[in-house]
């Protein structure tokens, strides 16, 4: 397929082509590459990618939809490509970030120090509604109270990453950039001849590592699951796939039971000790005895376990206080007050509607900016100024009015582009990026992360469930890198199954829950 018939949108930075139409330097071999497509060629591909993704039933839920809830995942087959010199920088950045924050929560919930030095408000903390006052004294093994991080990242007009936002509760999306990559391998292997890309494939290995490293002091062997609220959740399907691909058992909270101060499974062979919990459910349900008394997907008892020391939760209860939007506005200051250092990666400017001065500056300038409340997901709640109607002002002001600590606001950036297959054509279409990181002992990055597209032309919106799709992410081996075991679509392959056989080693033979 020829790319002379693309056309970057102006006043973006588009990741593959610059403004004057020629193929950006790290971009260019794999533009000559694909000039070996013709447009029927890749048409069929991209029709036989969508197929595949049904057959595997690779789905996601979007609630209150008239279609039904499950969707199969929107991909794109066009990959987005990073350089890798650029990428070793982002990681830096991001490893500094989770390490900070984990520092942050950990003294928030002990010593308070950040909160006494004046450097974070105490009501901005200690008012939020993701605060929890069970956690106030405790450490979780290795200080680690988030395990599994998804930051979000967007590129703006200078080509630089920003960090849009951090998620630290319960993160989706990875099962996707491991799909993605299969499903991309399966239907156009021979994208990847001649193309160093970083393999991903050996994530639910590290993420193992990372939980079973995080265990209760003592344990010599010690067991894993995964908790899910069942199967009408909107991330069941990475529930399952992250399950199997890391060996553990998937159990719901009616599996679990608390015996003697620990946490039992119900297996066919009898009760089996549970020492390590990765949790994807809010900490609103974990506990019907210290959270939602209504709960009925979690376990009662199960919050004295974790602070006797005796199991551990991944991620942590309360870690949202970090992840709370008006929270990231210090998260630069976060990082020079734990760490000593500057932040890596920047913040996009936001204004606290909590603020006198800067709330009003926000009602001033509503068609002008981005509104946000504070603790919400998967795109809701957001008003996208330049865009709004005066009636969604009007509603927006008075809701920021009525609860301006629920609300934050920033410029509208102009997302970067990458090149997307739209109907026959090749459309540009504005993308962000989620990068994986897993903390315990060690720190890791995932390289690339879920790129998430806004399909729809002129939208910047990317969820999934409003309209989004996604693309697999390629991280180019950068030369600093070239020791690091050689990647292609074969050897990939060779990698997953590595990494299955080590999974199911760790955890020890598999039991099935009743």
């Amino acid at each position: 397929m020829d790319y002379s018939a693309y056309s970057p949108l102006p006043g973006c930075y588009d990741e593959t082509f610059a403004a004057t139409g020629e193929p950006r330097p790290i971009c260019a071999p794999f533009s000559d590459r694909l000039k070996e497509f013709s447009d029927e060629e890749l048409l069929k591909c991209q029709s036989g990618a969508e197929l595949l993704l049904q057959n595997l039933g690779i789905t996601f839920t979007v609630y209150g939809h008239d279609e039904g809830t499950e969707k199969i995942w929107p991909f794109d087959l066009l990959p987005r490509i990073v350089d890798g010199q650029q990428w070793i920088q982002i990681e830096k950045g991001l490893k500094q970030r989770v390490q900070a924050l984990n520092l942050f929560i950990d003294d928030l919930y002990n010593d308070q120090k950040i909160i006494r030095d004046g450097i974070v408000p105490a009501d901005l903390v200690l008012g939020s509604k993701t605060y929890r006052k069970q956690m106030v004294g405790f450490h979780p093994p290795e200080k680690a109270w988030c395990h599994i991080s998804g930051v979000d990242l967007i590129r703006g007009g200078d080509g630089e990453f920003y960090v849009l936002e951090d998620n630290l509760r319960c993160p989706s999306g990875v099962s996707y950039v491991l799909e993605n990559r299969e499903v991309l391998k399966r239907t156009l292997a021979s994208l990847f001849n001649g193309m160093d890309v970083i393999p991903v494939d050996d994530y639910p290995e590290r993420l193992l590592d990372t939980l079973l490293a995080c265990a209760p002091a003592g344990v010599e062997s010690p067991t894993a699951v995964l908790l899910t609220p069942g199967i009408y959740n909107s991330a069941y399907f990475e529930h399952t796939f992250l399950a199997q691909k890391m060996g553990i058992e998937l159990v719901q909270g009616s599996d679990l039971v608390i015996m003697d101060d620990h946490v039992f499974m119900s297996t066919t062979r009898g009760l089996k000790q549970v020492d390590v919990i990765y949790r994807r459910i809010d900490d609103d349900f974990l506990d019907p005895q210290h959270f939602n008394p209504d709960s009925v997907l979690g376990v009662a008892g199960l919050m004295d376990v974790y602070r006797a020391g005796n199991v551990t939760i991944a991620n942590a209860p309360g870690t949202g206080v970090a992840d709370d939007k008006a929270v990231y506005a210090y998260v630069p200051q976060i990082i020079k007050y734990y760490l000593g250092e500057d932040s890596e990666l920047a913040n996009v400017p936001t204004f606290l509607c909590s603020d006198d001065q800067q709330r009003q500056h926000v009602l001033e300038n509503l068609d002008q900016l981005v509104v946000k409340p504070v603790n919400e997901s998967g795109g809701y709640g957001i008003v996208m100024g330049p865009q709004a109607s005066k009636a969604e002002l009007q509603e927006a002001a008075d809701l920021i009015r009525a609860n301006p600590r629920n609300y934050i606001a920033q410029p509208m950036l102009q997302l970067s582009t990458v090149p997307t297959i739209s109907g026959d054509k090749l459309c540009p279409r504005h993308v962000d990026l989620r990068p994986f990181v897993l903390h315990g002992r060690d720190t890791y990055v995932l390289p690339g992360g879920l790129t998430r597209v806004a399909l729809r032309e002129g939208s910047m919106i990317v969820n999934s469930s409003q309209g989004g799709g996604s693309k697999d992410t390629w991280v180019l081996r950068a030369p600093s890198q070239m020791n690091a075991p050689h990647s292609n679509s074969a050897s990939e392959s060779a990698s997953h199954t590595k990494t299955e056989s080590a999974a199911n080693s760790k955890s020890g033979s598999a039991v099935n829950h009743a």
